[in-house]
């Protein structure tokens, strides 16, 4: 019996998605060769990476005359250098909500000056802060749309044009509505609700690859080099690419509004049994819950034991909070099934009973 799979990432994809890959592991659509043994530079695979870009585009319905996509490696740790390695010319803003929009501001600090513009540190991140008024000083506005350790998301974004605007999307990308064209630089590891882990999505806008900055960069860490190889300035993820087009075809064909609603729906669920039940305390603060990430504790250990022993029953998988925060975090990412969080929320009801 496969288990219900509510880690934080690697994430749970679409059966149809396993499938597919498997069959590719074995023989890639008839050509005789896996898809972990084709080269990078055959027509086959060139049809791939150029498929997967574009739906990246129509997905996000920009328009690949404004906008470029690519597939990189590194994950958002290795974004988190290179935006400001080619966009940071004197001083960047960035907001502050947790770890990884800590570690961006970390890299960001070697090239130039980063002034936090806002944080929710002070309240451990149960939140997302109120964005003050941006000047024209700044290079670019950095946040992170979603924060798995802590559960917080943004629901709405400043308007801070003519300030380009970028974005870690890793955890939250294509599960939410949200309009794209509002950003100039979009990144996301792949591993949360692309694919699978190994592989790196960049959307940059066009014209603000007219701002990078003088430094005289390294080939495989400049933007521009790495468009004018379309994503093969070297050897390219190749199986995580594949996989995630997949994923992407999945989402094109369920439509992405019926996906988000489906998420929607399922954070609705959960939160409400979370908040029924006095034994459960929800991180989050409510105006910032996120609807992928769900964090809460049972700060009874006995009521938790009795929790822990139910989810085996069940094989409900991957619950465990991260170590910042503790307690448990439900991932709710898109291939995961309204009948799954169900099945969670079943659990809590069971446990209810003995306490």
């Amino acid at each position: 019996m496969k288990k219900l799979n509510f880690g934080a990432g690697p994430c749970i994809l679409p059966q149809s998605v396993f499938e597919e890959s498997a069959k590719a592991v074995l023989d890639f659509e008839g050509e005789g060769l896996s898809i972990l043994e084709i080269s990078h530079r055959s027509k086959a695979f060139e049809t791939v990476i150029d498929e997967a870009r574009q739906l990246l585009l129509d997905l996000m319905g920009l328009s690949d005359s404004e906008y470029v996509a690519l597939f990189l490696h590194g994950g958002a740790s290795l974004q988190f250098a290179m935006v400001p390695y080619n966009f940071l010319r004197s001083k960047a803003a960035y907001v502050d909500t947790g770890v990884w929009s800590q570690k961006a501001i970390s890299e960001a600090q070697k090239i130039a000056t980063v002034e936090v513009l806002a944080s929710s540190k002070e309240s451990g991140y149960r939140s997302i802060p109120a964005i003050p008024p941006i000047s024209a000083e700044f290079d670019y506005l950095h946040l992170t749309t979603n924060n798995t350790i802590y559960g917080t998301q943004f629901h709405q974004f400043p308007e801070v044009a003519p300030i380009p605007l970028v974005a870690d999307m890793s955890s939250d990308i294509f599960s939410i509505p949200r309009d794209y064209s509002k950003f100039d630089l979009i990144y996301a590891g792949a591993q949360k609700n692309i694919g699978p882990a190994g592989t790196t999505i960049v959307v940059i806008k066009r014209s603000f690859l007219e701002a990078t900055n003088s430094l005289n960069r390294f080939k495989i860490l400049d933007y521009a080099q790495h468009i004018k190889a379309d994503s093969m300035l070297n050897t390219p993820t190749v199986f995580s690419i594949y996989a995630s087009l997949l994923n992407l075809k999945w989402l094109k064909s369920n439509t992405l509004e019926a996906v988000c609603a489906a998420n929607a729906e399922k954070a609705s669920l959960l939160y409400k049994a979370l908040d029924r039940y006095d034994w459960i305390q929800p991180f989050a603060d409510t105006s910032s819950r996120s609807i992928m990430n769900i964090t809460f504790t049972i700060d009874n250990s006995d009521h938790a034991e009795l929790f822990d022993r139910y989810c085996n029953k069940y094989d409900i998988h991957g619950l465990k909070g991260h170590r910042l925060v503790g307690g448990y975090r439900a991932s709710l990412y898109n291939a995961l099934s309204v009948e799954s969080v169900k099945r969670l929320i079943d659990t809590f009801e069971e446990v209810n009973t003995h306490v």
